[in-house]
């Protein structure tokens, strides 16, 4: 299967820069994977989507201020660190830039020697792994000198870090936001519970995999990055329960899905674990866990967009991008949603 099967045009103007004032009033498309039907509504309809019994869940992970710019110790020379994996012992695999200026052994001052950073490992790919030191607690002076890692599509500042998290936002150590959840508000959710509708959560941490574009000609030549994802044993309980009773298990995110399906997979049921997933899917991919999934428009060739497509049909979802486009959605993180169900 080749990559550029996943590839459309996609105009500037078509990508969000910036979040809308109010998070559910975003675009909804409706997809129907078996048929490939389109309906258009607004997110803060989607409670009239959803039937009591569903159970929806969501990717509680919260994004870090996890960009950090400071100088080499040397020469002054400017250096970029995205913090991508806590390792312990105050080390930490970054995203670093320029990666040429690095070695074993450099020192990086952050925030006038607030922050110090030595690499103590050159990796490939632009990645090293440093060990930090701080006086006082590591996220404090991160929420102090960091900023949120927006993608590189978009160019606008963020006026509200918070806007770059889901409301549900709760346990830390993403790299960047599940983006389908940015929709929901604290009202909509409690509409949702009070129809009946089950919410329930997962955590996986959105890591490097995220950043990297698939850059092979075969896709499953594509090796995905590891990222941790972790299920308490209530939502275990809640999730089969809903499949012993056939009732739908809708993810909120592709976040959501690799971790549900991860899960599935590997013990052919729903338990009480954490672990790293490297889970990649693609066209031809057998779902277990999911029936619905709550998802945003994704870059071209990317592995989301490959996602979505095993989910349904990638017809069906070019498809569905193009009527998308020609109906004004805004794409990417702070863009619009389709529920496929």
């Amino acid at each position: 299967m080749s990559t550029e099967e996943f590839n459309y045009e996609l105009p500037e103007h078509c990508i969000a820069q910036t979040p809308l004032k109010n998070r559910s009033d975003s675009k909804l498309m409706l997809l129907n994977r078996q048929n490939g039907e389109i309906e258009h509504t607004k997110f803060n309809e989607i409670i009239n989507e959803l039937k009591k019994g569903d159970v929806l869940v969501i990717n509680d992970t919260k994004v870090i201020p996890a960009r950090l710019i400071g100088e080499k110790q040397e020469t002054n020379a400017t250096i970029e660190l995205l913090l991508l994996k806590e390792l312990g012992e105050d080390k930490w695999e970054c995203l670093s830039r320029p990666f040429k200026r690095l070695r074993v052994g450099t020192k990086i001052i952050f925030g006038h020697n607030l922050l110090l950073a030595e690499v103590i490992e050159k990796k490939e790919e632009g990645l090293v792994v440093v060990k930090f030191v701080y006086e006082g607690i590591f996220m404090n002076i991160l929420e102090q000198l960091g900023d949120m890692p927006l993608p590189p599509y978009i160019h606008e500042k963020l006026d509200e870090k918070d806007r770059y998290q889901t409301v549900y936002a709760k346990n830390i150590g993403s790299s960047a936001a599940p983006t389908a959840g940015l929709h929901f508000t604290e009202s909509l959710l409690e509409k949702i519970e009070k129809k009946g509708i089950i919410l329930t959560h997962v955590t996986l941490h959105v890591g490097l995999g995220t950043f990297r574009p698939v850059e092979v000609s075969d896709v499953s030549k594509h090796k995905m990055h590891s990222e941790f994802y972790q299920m308490s044993k209530e939502t275990a309980d809640i999730l089969n329960q809903a499949k012993k009773e056939k009732r739908r298990i809708i993810a909120v995110g592709t976040t959501t899905t690799r971790t549900l399906e991860t899960i599935i997979k590997k013990y052919q049921t729903f338990q009480e674990c954490e672990g790293n997933t490297e889970i990649f899917i693609y066209p031809g991919f057998e779902f277990q866990a999911i029936d619905g999934l709550i998802t945003n428009f994704h870059l071209p060739k990317s592995t989301l967009l490959m996602l979505v497509s095993a989910f349904s049909k990638k017809e069906y979802i070019l498809k569905a991008y193009q009527k998308a486009i020609e109906n004004n959605y805004r794409f990417f993180s702070f863009g619009d949603a389709m529920f496929i169900k």
